[in-house]
């Protein structure tokens, strides 16, 4: 997973390690973002939309890598210590809301809690075998977006009405993501859906 986030932040910036870009910020924002899927509004009935919820702790995940690849973080290590927080039973870690809470306020601090992150996977549920295949699936799509004018603003995020994280989340259910080839059979199926919807957006209405 490093070595895919590390490309995808190449397409950004060949230097995007000494940039320093404000990955902290792009956490709690979308801890933010999460927490409106999941639903946290007492004054009206909400069900959590957990394809959105698990497609934004995706996001987290790839500035949070992002995060650790700058800071030089031994990944093994890193690796290690998730493995056993998921596996460890004995531990009793906060409920979903407050999880998002505390590793939002770890990245007001600038820093990406792995421990907190995996209290927040822990309890959804979200486990990391999961996060590895919707983690491919999301750096495909982010991909796809840098290479069809994302940067420059010509891309268009809707679909025949759809985000594209929704195209993503279906092509996903019919791919295996630990297939050799899953990267590049399902970013030739999102070219394939955005060329049909720009074909169709071209076409002139009866």
């Amino acid at each position: 997973m490093m070595d895919l986030q590390h490309t995808h932040n190449q397409q950004v910036h060949s230097q995007w390690h000494k940039q320093n870009y404000p990955f902290h910020r792009a956490i709690w924002t979308e801890c933010a973002e999460l927490l409106d899927h999941y639903g946290w509004k007492w004054w009206k009935l909400q069900e959590p939309d957990l394809v959105q919820v698990k497609l934004e702790i995706v996001d987290i995940w790839h500035f949070g890598l992002s995060m650790l690849i700058v800071a030089e973080q031994n990944i093994e290590e890193l690796a290690r210590a998730m493995l056993e927080r998921e596996q460890d039973c004995s531990v009793v870690g906060p409920s979903f809301v407050p999880s998002v809470e505390a590793l939002a306020q770890q990245a007001l601090d600038r820093r990406f809690d792995t421990i907190a992150f995996m209290d927040m996977m822990n309890a959804l549920p979200f486990p990391l075998q999961d996060l590895y295949g919707i983690y491919k699936g999301k750096n495909v799509l982010n991909r796809f977006r840098q290479s069809n004018g994302y940067k420059d603003g010509s891309y268009q995020k809707f679909w025949n009405g759809k985000e594209d994280n929704v195209h993503l989340a279906e092509l996903v259910q019919e791919l295996d993501p630990y297939d050799v080839e899953f990267l590049s059979k399902l970013y030739n199926q999102l070219d394939n859906r955005y060329r049909e919807f720009k074909v169709k957006a071209k076409r002139p209405e009866a």
